[in-house]
């Protein structure tokens, strides 16, 4: 299937979808073994590595999270170039007062929200796809 850059045909076909795991974000040094952390995301900063990884692989691991949170994958096709996506899915869960951090991926967006908040950042995805004509 090919990426979606159309707005209106993203925000119709946004499928969001609740992962049941808990993730947490993290630093960690390059010399700890990623392996054991099994992350689903790693970007290199200057200080030092942030990882998103399943909570239970940092305690494990006995590395502190620092936003323990929960993943709602759209699973929509979006095109890294398509315009309008993040604003879109940024500013509906802003109004309800939803801390949003959002990873694209080759393939679909994944925004990480709150733990606590996971449920109704789910309703009020579901709400923005179902305006936009699903």
């Amino acid at each position: 299937m090919q990426p979606i850059t159309d707005l209106d045909i993203l925000l119709r076909q946004l499928s969001p979808a609740l992962d049941p795991e808990r993730y947490a974000y993290a630093a960690t040094r390059r010399s700890q073994a990623l392996d054991a952390l099994s992350p689903i995301a790693v970007f290199e900063e200057a200080e030092g590595l942030s990882v998103i990884a399943p909570l239970s692989r940092l305690e494990d691991q006995g590395i502190e999270p620092v936003f323990i949170c929960r993943r709602i994958t759209l699973e929509v096709n979006s095109a890294l170039e398509a315009v309008g996506l993040t604003a879109a899915v940024t500013q509906a869960l802003a109004g309800a007062g939803i801390s949003a951090n959002i990873v694209a991926a080759l393939h679909h967006d994944h925004v990480f929200v709150p733990e606590d908040k996971a449920g109704d950042a789910l309703s009020v995805l579901k709400r923005l796809s179902d305006r936009n004509g699903a």
